[in-house]
């Protein structure tokens, strides 16, 4: 049974090229990039190079990128190392309800310090309003942390909005851009953020490897205590094959996007179109245009989930129910419950994110088996049963 892979967004395999590249270089670099002796300096190159790849990506300057071990680091050095470097200033700190789990988490940990956060509603589509960001700023507040798109709902923020109300009243400005970078075109200048985080493992690098965009002349007190490296911003020795992966990930990425993103849309749009056709009582989550092209969300009343991802499974079908951070929860989801989803019909969503070797026919297997499962375990729903009297 041919498998089809729907879970982009937890993790994505590794590009032919990356491999490639990545083996190649296992074979022939293997100095540290601060040793002084030529293999040294051979390996110097290769992250540097690196460097230069992601920054073409999202069009930084290349010392503006410090490398990670994934998004995670990368938003806890973003939001701890701006709370640390500017904790004299102000212990406030702005972001929204629908934040990924390592923002939340880094939150709940600065409260433990005697930070105080504030956080936002969404509307019915995820979305922030940029109003609500800037009658929420106080004197004190050193930051804002808002993500650029949701991983779960797709939903695009009104990013660029946000960064000009935070330079107007001088608040530093993070975005967690995990879900973004590599699938959409992501221009930090354009944006006008101070701090934006990105992970490989979402565009066909490998996983365990991220970088920080920092922009020149933000303070961030380094998360890692320990050498030089990293311009003296994040201590410890570099992943270079890691690195590697990551970019020649990020070249690929600006060069083949053109191509992606109208395959992308036109499955999403092909599944979306078929679901609503086939099976009744179903909503479609987050912004209907303003949205990721390859993730659809779909809660599909009177049953769960779990069991509709298990029985898919079966079928040869990987999908998700919500965030692979947040996956082995029994609670239905933060971001669902804050767009204002009740919570039986938010414990009944499917989360499809779709790459670049999926098919048409991915799709209409899908549309195939997922409405008569759906029928079969809604006939062994009492609340269904009771609906349908």
């Amino acid at each position: 049974m041919k498998t089809i892979y729907l879970d982009h967004l937890a993790a994505t395999p590794l590009h032919p090229k990356v491999k490639e590249a990545m083996i190649q270089h296992i074979n022939t670099i293997y100095g540290n990039p601060v040793a002084d002796y030529s293999l040294g300096q051979q390996a110097g190159q290769v992250l540097e190079q690196a460097r230069l790849q992601v920054a073409d990506l999202i069009n930084a300057d290349p010392n503006e990128i410090v490398f990670t071990s994934g998004g995670t680091e990368s938003v806890n050095h973003a939001i701890k190392g701006v709370a640390i470097a500017l904790r004299e200033r102000g212990r406030r700190i702005i972001t929204s309800n629908i934040e990924h789990k390592s923002v939340l988490n880094s939150l709940r940990t600065l409260r433990l310090l005697d930070y105080q956060v504030t956080s936002l509603d969404v509307d019915n589509y995820g979305l922030v309003d940029p109003a609500a960001v800037e009658k929420a700023i106080t004197q004190d507040t050193i930051l804002i942390s808002l993500m650029l798109a949701n991983n779960e709902i797709g939903t695009i923020e009104p990013i660029r909005d946000i960064a000009k109300i935070a330079q107007k009243h001088q608040v530093v400005f993070h975005t967690d851009a995990v879900d973004a970078v590599g699938v959409i075109p992501v221009d930090v200048k354009d944006l006008g953020v101070n701090l934006l985080s990105l992970a490989a493992n979402i565009f066909y690098g490998p996983p365990g490897v991220g970088a920080l965009y920092i922009k020149k002349g933000t303070p961030v007190w380094p998360l890692l205590d320990g050498g030089m490296q990293e311009n003296k911003r994040r201590a410890g020795t570099e992943n270079l094959i890691g690195l590697v992966g990551l970019g020649v990930a990020a070249d690929l990425a600006r060069l083949e996007m053109p191509a992606r993103l109208p395959h992308l849309q036109a499955l999403k749009e092909r599944l979306t179109r078929g679901l609503w056709e086939r099976i009744p009582d179903i909503q479609i989550n987050g912004h209907p245009n303003q949205c990721l092209p390859h993730l659809v969300s779909v809660s599909i009343k009177y049953v769960e989930g779990e069991s509709l991802m298990l029985m898919l499974d079966e079928e040869g079908i990987c999908v998700a129910t919500r965030s692979a951070c947040a996956s082995g929860s029994l609670r239905a989801s933060h971001v669902l419950i804050a767009t204002g989803l009740d919570f039986a019909t938010a414990q009944g969503t499917l989360l499809f994110s779709f790459g670049r070797d999926n098919t048409e026919a991915d799709v209409d297997k899908v549309l195939d088996v997922l409405p008569p499962i759906v029928q079969k375990l809604r006939e062994m729903s009492p609340l269904y049963k009771k609906i349908n009297l």
